[in-house]
């Protein structure tokens, strides 16, 4: 299976350059798979660089998941983080994402400095 970068994520969800989004929706169509690190990068845009909210950056994560077109790398890590990131408005969705590979290897507690992150089973507050 081929795999896509943040560029091509972002062109998909934002539509914000029609013809690399046109592109960008006939490569997926084809089936796709997206690394952790892509999606985590993708959600840091759409919030930063696009200035969209909690709500829609969970909408377009959620988006991917349910594409039938599209392969997440351990889609359940991606479900659990996404539960935690709609839950919690505070946290990142990258942040949700790292505890929730750390659970899936069993490498727990996850150590952190954040206080929102810390109130989440399977966290140690340092």
């Amino acid at each position: 299976m081929r795999a896509v970068d943040t560029n091509v994520l972002i062109r998909l969800i934002t539509g914000d350059d029609e013809k690399r989004a046109m592109a960008a929706e006939a490569f997926v169509e084809k089936g796709v798979w997206i690394s952790h690190l892509v999606l985590a990068e993708t959600a840091w845009v759409l919030r930063d660089a696009y200035d969209l909210g909690h709500a829609e950056v969970a909408a377009a994560i959620d988006m991917l998941v349910n594409n039938g077109n599209v392969a997440l790398q351990d889609l359940d890590v991606v479900v659990n983080a996404l539960e935690h990131y709609r839950r919690k408005p505070k946290i990142g969705f990258s942040d949700c994402l790292i505890l929730e590979i750390a659970k899936k290897a069993g490498h727990l507690p996850l150590g952190t400095f954040d206080r929102d992150l810390s109130k989440f089973d399977g966290t140690e507050r340092l």
